[in-house]
């Protein structure tokens, strides 16, 4: 647990290193996103609930993947709110929780404003990771909740379009921030977002470039065997959550033909 500004706490649990934040209002809560685990929801309703003396009230998802909605069950008072493609990505994640699974009591299309204690928080649809991925401004407290639009310093691929993801850090970036909370690992100064594009850029040209120059199986091998630190913005050193998950983003890239499209197109420029 980690006090971001006044009123806003973030904690990080064990399980995926997945992020939920606390905005409070006198004895009210409102959570963004409510962690990976029972247990790490558990601990977190201790440290909210039990110990402070905190009630939830309402629970914001930044997208309905299950590694982000185990408290749901915990506070079923709470007013659940998403935004309204959230089935379509509760259903074609990797890795679906259905014990976890609760319909959202409001849902919303484009933006929706939240005025909770000291702060606003701007609730905006920002696809990218999934189709119904949200952004929370809190200009107030100078800083933007980002989900999985953003893993640490790099980004996640598997089932996802890469410029949809690319546009949607874009956007993030609009917003002039100078603290990011990712959906995982903690909270960033604002230049996650321009580490996060260099490391999905460098990526998709080293993919495009292998292909281009590689029989199929032969660049599936060489595609594996890419280096995080080929891909990083300069200066900065993998964590090893960052190193875990660029190596699941090689595997989904064989796996799922990512940046495939984007090779094709090259290559057709290139012959044009």
């Amino acid at each position: 647990m980690e006090e971001l500004a006044e009123q806003v706490w973030m904690f990080v649990g064990e399980a995926y290193e997945s992020v939920a934040t606390a905005f409070i209002d006198g004895d009210d809560a409102l959570l963004v996103d409510t962690l990976a685990s029972t247990e790490d929801a558990l601990r977190l309703r201790q440290a909210l609930c039990e110990q402070r003396g905190k009630s939830v009230r309402a629970i914001v998802a930044t997208h309905y993947m299950s590694d982000h909605l185990a408290g749901l069950p915990l506070f079923p008072q709470a007013l659940s709110i998403a935004q309204r493609h959230y089935r379509h990505t509760f259903l074609y994640q990797n890795r679906r929780e259905d014990a976890y699974y609760r319909e959202p009591r409001l849902v919303f299309d484009q933006a929706m404003t939240l005025r909770w204690g000291a702060h606003e928080l701007r609730l905006l649809h920002n696809p990218g990771k999934t189709l119904d991925h949200v952004s929370v401004d809190v200009p107030g407290a100078d800083l933007v909740c980002a989900g999985d639009n953003i893993v640490g310093r790099i980004v996640y691929l598997s089932r996802a379009d890469p410029m949809a993801l690319r546009a949607a850090i874009l956007r993030l970036r609009e917003l002039g921030r100078g603290r990011v909370i990712g959906g995982h690992m903690g909270c960033f100064p604002a230049a996650v977002l321009e580490q996060a594009l260099h490391y999905l850029d460098r990526l998709r040209e080293t993919v495009v470039r292998i292909r281009a120059t590689s029989v199929p199986t032969q660049a599936d091998e060489r595609i594996t065997a890419i280096p995080i630190e080929a891909c990083l913005a300069p200066q900065v050193q993998p964590l090893a959550f960052e190193r875990e998950w660029h190596g699941r983003n090689l595997e989904a890239i064989v796996a799922q033909s990512v940046f495939a499209l984007d090779a094709a197109i090259a290559a057709r420029e290139a012959g044009a």
